[in-house]
């Protein structure tokens, strides 16, 4: 439904179908060609954009996309892991661009001042962008705790306050900024602390998009097989039956909070060490901290469908640059088909009015 809104959008936005619709009853036809021309222009520039270029003759070119389709995946299911675990504790994490501004920051701090032998060197990076990521999450989950302050409102706040931090950071000798330079930018990380490449040079994707998959399983061991992951789980249920059998609920708030930043981070490292290894400015999250929320939701909260849909938003922003350099089609018009996604995702109602569909045995039976 989503892609027919956006099919929709494109036809309108689209000035050849414009111009043919100004004498659509006397030549039909060619409206419906320009809008057919521009819509499967479109969407089969988004294809090759993202999983594979027929317009290359060799397959090693023609499977590029999909590398970078992967490359782009791997802080959106990072970060969307984060964010899907606190929502199955009840919590509502949308500080991620905060968490991995300081896990960026903690990381490539590591990577760029100490001089490590290579596997250390990149596990001890790895580990401070993690710790920096959990220690910021935990700030909101302790305060939740403690407080009783709404993590929404604390985690806007910490946003801010790592933004702001970072950015003097950057611009500060000695800090975070590189020496004998006056932009707000970062040194290169060091050869020894980069995720190297996982099929060569000749593509941009690395280690670290194995290392998100090994960290989706972890996810879902957590939460489905372990008994944080049931006492996590019942929290999020009934916050108030889970202390009445004696769950220590405050307690699970703060550690739901310190693994939801620890894997946001995760993200914040997979830009720094993998993506962005020249350096890196107070931008670094690239919105990721946001459209992991809709990852998140779109995934509904499940580690593997939080990966099914990182994926397909990889694949949204590979190929929509692609869709817009190829058929100038406005990239805002794959956002536009993110956001309908979610809007269909969060309205079920919608959908099952749009197509007939019974109500779950579920709900009936609640009813």
């Amino acid at each position: 439904m989503a892609l027919v809104v956006g099919a929709v959008l494109i036809a309108v936005t689209d000035p050849e179908v414009r111009t043919a619709s100004g004498y659509f009853f006397s030549r039909p036809t060619d409206t419906l060609s320009a809008i057919w021309d521009a819509v499967f222009g479109a969407y089969s520039s988004l294809f090759q954009g993202s999983v594979y270029n027929f317009r290359r003759p060799r397959f090693v070119d023609g499977i590029r996309p999909l590398t970078e389709t992967l490359t782009f995946a791997t802080p959106l299911i990072a970060a969307g892991l984060g964010v899907a675990l606190a929502f199955r504790v009840g919590m509502f994490n949308i500080g991620g661009r905060g968490q991995m501004l300081i896990a960026a920051a903690c990381a490539g701090y590591v990577g760029f001042t100490y001089d490590l032998p290579p596997v250390v060197h990149l596990i001890a990076a790895i580990v401070a962008g993690v710790v920096g990521g959990a220690l910021w999450g935990g700030i909101a989950g302790l305060l939740r705790a403690r407080t009783g302050a709404h993590e929404v409102i604390v985690t806007i706040m910490l946003n801010y306050v790592a933004f702001y931090l970072i950015s003097y950071l950057l611009r500060t000798p000695g800090a975070l900024q590189a020496p004998g330079s006056n932009n707000p930018k970062t040194p290169a990380m060091a050869d020894t602390a980069v995720l190297p490449a996982l099929f060569g040079s000749r593509y941009s994707l690395h280690w670290g998009f194995v290392l998100v998959v090994v960290v989706t399983a972890a996810v879902w061991w957590l939460m489905e097989r372990s008994a944080v992951g049931y006492r996590f789980r019942v929290v999020g249920e009934n916050a108030a039956a889970a202390r009445v059998a004696g769950i220590r609920v405050e307690r699970t708030y703060v550690w739901a909070m310190v693994l939801s930043g620890a894997l946001v981070g995760l993200a914040g490292v997979a830009q720094v060490l993998g993506t962005v290894t020249t350096g890196f400015t107070a931008d670094i999250d690239a919105g990721i901290g946001f459209d992991a929320i809709t990852v998140a939701l779109l995934g509904r909260s499940r580690p593997w469908g939080v990966f099914a849909a990182g994926i397909l938003f990889g694949a949204f922003k590979a190929g929509g640059f692609a869709m817009q350099a190829a058929e100038s089609i406005p990239v805002d018009i794959v956002l536009v088909v993110q956001s309908v996604i979610v809007l269909f995702i969060a309205a079920p109602p919608l959908v099952r009015a749009v197509f007939r569909l019974p109500e779950s045995r579920t709900k009936a039976a609640a009813r």
